[in-house]
């Protein structure tokens, strides 16, 4: 058990029958009556995002997430299989599951699979992945007023913005917080 005093960006609480992580919180203390917490919470199972507020004090109860490295093996019509590389157990999760991570995951990559009480929630990738390009739009000469960008599709199909001098078979890296070109290889 923690206070919401406690809260910080990150950790995992149960309320209302499901798990939450913090992803944003603020104290506020208005002159007149008492103090609160005003959330923004991430639902672990569905992705949903609620805004809360709680009394200042009051207690939530924390969940105990487990976080374990293991390799992406394939894509088997809707299920992804995961490999233990210390004890070879593999699992399977469901495409929906982590649907915004395949954007950026490729065979053979190391992942934490994130669990609780031996239910699988999700993945959790890597801050920046290299991928290469596999299409580039064609730079457009005379395009260069402002930071000029193009489409472009890396190896997993995720589509994405990308300055001129990118081309097809560059690796580049992308900040998968929030899906956007961070720099060349």
């Amino acid at each position: 058990m923690i206070t919401t005093n406690q809260f910080k960006t990150g950790v995992t609480i149960q309320s209302d029958g499901d798990l939450w992580t913090v992803i944003e919180f603020q104290h506020v203390k208005p002159g007149k009556g008492s103090a609160f917490v005003r959330s923004k919470l991430r639902n672990m199972r569905t992705g949903a995002i609620l805004n809360k507020t709680w009394r200042a004090g009051e207690k939530v109860e924390t969940a105990h997430i487990d976080k374990f490295v293991m390799q992406y093996l394939y894509s088997n019509a809707d299920m992804h299989v995961f490999m233990n590389n210390e004890n070879y157990e593999q699992i399977e999760i469901p495409g929906d599951r982590i649907d915004r991570q395949l954007n950026f995951i490729v065979e053979g990559m190391e992942v934490e699979v994130i669990s609780f009480e031996k239910e699988i929630l999700g993945v959790e990738v890597p801050e920046k992945v290299t991928l290469e390009v596999t299409e580039a739009d064609p730079a457009v000469k005379g395009n260069t007023a402002q930071s000029a960008t193009k489409d472009c599709v890396v190896e997993t199909g995720y589509m994405l913005q990308v300055p001129l001098f990118v081309e097809k078979g560059d690796q580049i890296i992308i900040n998968t917080s929030t899906g956007e070109y961070d720099t060349r290889a």
